[in-house]
């Protein structure tokens, strides 16, 4: 059994010395993760990679029993985290600038150009996912992982298990619906 995997165990058993190991040995990964998610970062939405990363661990950290099953999972449920964080920030940003316009929000293939460039079309695409959750939650998760950290294909069909084909497929399913429900 690998470190990562021990560290899971512990960390699922309560400790919290074992989050802070699990943390501080993936962060690099968890680095490029919130990199990639701010890479294209919305200018009225003031959070960089560090903050994002310490939100995330504090996100992490207050999870009174943690779940996790593998090293794919906790990236998941890191993507997640940072979903909302970054949700929140634009949600407050939002909350001073009332009456903004509809805004068109691009769901291209090329991740860097779908990520939102205003904080209103971050929330516009958070609540079409809430809705998704509903009837699909691992469209849902890929969604996360595509549109809100960034992750590339051969990372999201790791993570979730399933082969880069499925997640190609599954996203243009996830970008129709979403289209649908944001327009």
């Amino acid at each position: 059994m690998g470190e990562v995997t021990t560290l899971i165990r512990a960390a699922n058993g309560g400790d919290p010395e074992a989050l802070n190991r699990l943390f501080s040995l993936l962060y690099d990964d968890l680095h490029q993760l919130a990199h990639a998610r701010l890479r294209s970062n919305p200018p009225d939405i003031l959070l960089d990679t560090t903050s994002l990363l310490h939100e995330t661990y504090a996100r992490l950290a207050s999870v009174e029993e943690l779940t996790l099953q593998d090293r794919q999972h906790f990236f998941a449920y890191a993507a997640r985290a940072m979903r909302f964080i970054v949700v929140d920030f634009a949600r407050r940003h939002h909350a001073l600038r009332r009456g903004a316009g509809q805004l068109h929000v691009p769901l291209s293939d090329d991740v860097a150009a779908a990520v939102p460039e205003r904080s209103d079309e971050v929330i516009r695409v958070h609540e079409a996912l809430e809705q998704l959750e509903q009837v699909d939650p691992e469209l849902c998760r890929l969604v996360e992982m595509r549109y809100f950290v960034g992750l590339p294909v051969g990372a999201v069909a790791e993570a979730l298990g399933v082969s880069t084909r499925t997640v190609e497929r599954q996203w243009l399913k996830a970008r129709a619906i979403l289209f649908a429900s944001i327009a």
